[in-house]
């Protein structure tokens, strides 16, 4: 019999899945089958898993590639207090980078994809500073990397849109050039209120701009209380009459990471009910959202990297795996199933909040995963081991953290 050189197939040997059993786990045409479920005709290829453990890759939920000074000469940061002051340091930043923004962004990109990160919803700024420099930069990287990682653009405001003239207008222009999946909000009763005097219009343009196109709507929300509180509930009130359910996502929301009791549940049954999403960034330990309880109450919610070496912040480093260790080490977790948790809010989560299918690793899910020296998902969440392979869709992309 010829074989089919259509039919890719290949067979990770001596693998141990969660930290389970040593198994063979089979990849047929980028997805993963039972034993005997090899075609006939198949050319076979053989990786030695040599007893590593085997887990899914991961999804950033949150990542600002554009701003990002990753593998750029040092940057020293200025004293900033408040959105606006960390506003201007974006943008001295980006008139002081020599090196192109696409380029700095598909480094970055790359390497989150290198340490097992299989998807990403990256936010673009979007303002006059800028123009939609960001968004066709991100998209550039997005095309280099295609088949090794996932990308969904968001068009973001972070300069505010009624308090910045110019960037609803470019929010309308990103929307129809087609690139983006997503538009952005911030703080419509803080940051953006503030000199702009349209209370609800941020939301108004943004929703109508996403109404209009097709696309979904991702905000951020870093104001507390009620400041935070009541603009969330305008979101899912929106969304819910909007027939949007699936397609709203909030991130930060600091507001809600305050609440427990029944003012949590409360608010988590108003997310739920309208089928809007949240994003969680384990920024420090009174910023993590109680996923575990917003998902027993129907909510989905992902982790992500936020900035990585921006004008924000000198920390960061786009590894997600890195990012569940540091949501374990803001909510204080000791126990085995409670660092599995904050793994699978980093693979689970953000794979049903950008509508992928999980990585669980079993017949009929996709190809993607990672091999690790480990004993069980615990200890590789605490001790951080190399990405010895990375596979997506059955092909190794990556070997010992660099691409191949």
């Amino acid at each position: 019999m010829v074989p089919n050189p259509s039919s890719v197939t290949t067979v990770f040997r001596d693998v141990r899945p969660w930290g389970g059993p040593p198994t063979d786990l089979i990849a047929v045409d980028g997805e993963l089958v039972g034993d005997g479920a090899i075609p006939a005709e198949a050319v076979v290829e053989y990786v030695d898993g040599a007893g590593r453990v085997a887990l899914p890759t991961l999804v950033d939920a949150h990542l600002h590639p554009d701003k990002t000074t990753w593998g750029e000469p040092w940057h020293s940061r200025r004293p900033a207090h408040g959105i606006a002051a960390y506003v201007e340091g974006d943008v001295e930043l980006y008139r002081a980078q020599r090196t192109p923004l696409a380029e700095r962004a598909l480094r970055l990109m790359a390497h989150a994809a290198a340490q097992g990160t299989r998807a990403m919803r990256a936010h673009v700024d979007v303002a006059p500073a800028y123009g939609l420099e960001g968004v066709e930069g991100v998209a550039a990287a997005r095309e280099r990397l295609r088949g090794v990682v996932d990308v969904e653009l968001v068009a973001f405001p972070q300069h505010g849109v009624g308090r910045t003239p110019g960037v609803a207008e470019l929010l309308e222009e990103a929307a129809a050039g087609g690139l983006v999946s997503h538009i952005g909000g911030i703080d419509p009763a803080g940051f953006d209120l503030e000199g702009a005097g349209r209370d609800g219009g941020q939301l108004d343009t943004v929703f109508g701009i996403a109404e209009r196109h097709g696309l979904g709507l991702d905000i951020h929300l870093h104001d507390r209380g009620e400041g935070g509180l009541a603009p969330l509930r305008d979101i899912a009130a929106r969304t819910k009459a909007l027939g949007l359910r699936g397609k709203v996502n909030v991130g930060h929301a600091f507001a809600v990471a305050e609440l427990s009791g029944n003012e949590l549940d409360e608010i988590a049954d108003v997310l739920a009910d309208a089928g809007v999403s949240l994003t969680t960034v384990a920024l420090s330990v009174n910023t993590v959202l109680p996923f575990r309880r917003l998902a027993e109450r129907g909510v989905r919610v992902g982790l992500g990297s936020d900035g990585v070496r921006d004008s924000w912040s000198p920390f960061g480093n786009a590894d997600m795996l890195h990012r569940a260790w540091l949501a374990g080490w803001a909510l204080d977790v000791r126990l085995d199933e409670e660092l599995e948790a904050c793994f699978r809010l980093a693979s689970d989560g953000g794979a049903d909040l950008l509508g992928l299918e999980r990585a669980d690793l079993r017949p009929g899910s996709p190809a993607d995963f990672m091999l690790v020296e480990g004993e069980c998902v615990a200890q590789v969440v605490v001790d951080q081991p190399r990405r010895d392979l990375v596979v997506r869709a059955g092909r190794v992309v990556a070997r010992d953290g660099r691409l191949v």
